[in-house]
């Protein structure tokens, strides 16, 4: 990992530079708040978000993709030649970039590939940048508050300078080319740990940090406390759609007007959904709230755990946010860290 220190003042010739020969999405406003977007000048750019109200993951897994084209007549199959578009993620913080990260491992990092995922990943150079956490935030809790790579640049802040990471060489060529870089010196290594403590430091000590939280849930699987916070769940899916880890999909086959030819496609789906775990013959394996609340978090905060050796949440926050009815993580931490007062009695 190489280190440079850049003037904030450049930014914007480094953003212009990725736009020669990439598409740029960037934070930018939205009504009140932030969402990921193409831009068409620098100055689009929201570099002081706190959360955007969506994850880029849709850059990287589209909500709604076509995996083939098929011909009824003809009983032919084609292949569906997506068109890739080069393309920079600009101003990603630490907790999508582990989250992209967590994408990387189900979908490219087993015995199966996913190749569409993996063309657009591959096709993506992202350049983080650091932050402070707002009241939602907990990634602090799961280790997702510093990224160790899945970037190919990240800026540090240090008042009115950047120490900038550099872990790519065409990202890099590009860096140097558009903006003059100095060495770190003493007093800019100085800034960066005084910044990293006070980020540390800003987290919502609030939201309780308990630990073997992957035990826990098994523990207390049976627990009525499932059917009452199950028993809340509208079935929205909004923690799903905002979620940047989620990776559930289903497919239909799309016909023409004409009947005869059409498409098969996959489009993002959530196990809390009621038809989720249904299958042929009527038989639903999660038929209400309390087993598909359950489910999905036993997932984020247990079954990837087990497998992966790390949480399937990031702790970005977005889920408490987007659920009107107080479903999210950090009410089930929560009710372990009041399981744990009760114990102590």
């Amino acid at each position: 990992m190489l280190y440079r220190v850049m003037d904030k003042r450049e930014l914007p010739a480094l953003v212009r530079a990725f736009m020669e020969s990439y598409e740029v999405v960037a934070p930018v406003k939205r009504g009140n708040g932030f969402i990921f977007d193409v831009i068409e000048s620098p100055d689009d750019i929201e570099f002081g978000y706190t959360q955007t109200a969506s994850s880029p993951k849709k850059y990287l897994m589209p909500p709604t993709e076509t995996l083939m084209k098929f011909d009824a007549r003809m009983n032919l199959v084609e292949d569906y030649a997506h068109e890739v578009t080069p393309r920079v993620i600009f101003g990603v913080h630490t907790c999508d970039i582990n989250a992209m990260n967590r994408l990387d491992t189900a979908l490219i990092g087993g015995k199966y590939v996913d190749p569409y995922y993996k063309a657009h990943r591959d096709a993506t150079l992202v350049v983080g940048i650091s932050c402070t956490p707002g009241n939602n935030c907990f990634c602090h809790l799961w280790g997702a508050d510093e990224a160790q790579f899945g970037y190919d640049l990240f800026l540090h802040d240090i008042g009115d300078k950047y120490l900038v990471s550099m872990s790519n060489v065409e990202a890099t060529n590009i860096l140097e080319a558009a903006c003059e870089l100095s060495e770190a010196t003493d007093e800019d290594r100085i800034a960066f740990r005084q910044a990293t403590r006070a980020r540390q430091s800003a987290f919502n000590k609030d939201i309780p940090d308990v630990q073997d939280v992957a035990m826990l849930m098994d523990v207390f699987h049976s627990d009525p406390f499932w059917e009452e916070l199950g028993g809340k769940c509208l079935s929205c899916s909004a923690c799903a759609s905002v979620c940047p880890t989620c990776f559930c999909f289903d497919i239909s086959d799309v016909l023409a007007p004409d009947g005869k030819t059409g498409e098969r496609q996959r489009t993002w789906d959530a196990c809390t959904s009621p038809n989720f775990a249904a299958v042929t013959g009527g038989h639903n394996f999660r038929p209400t709230g309390r087993e598909r609340v359950r489910h999905r978090m036993y997932h984020k905060l247990n079954g990837f755990m087990v497998n992966h050796d790390r949480m399937l949440c990031v702790g970005c926050g977005r889920c408490v946010a987007a659920c009107k009815t107080g479903i999210n993580p950090i009410e089930v931490l929560r009710f372990f860290k009041r399981k744990g007062a009760d114990h102590a009695k």
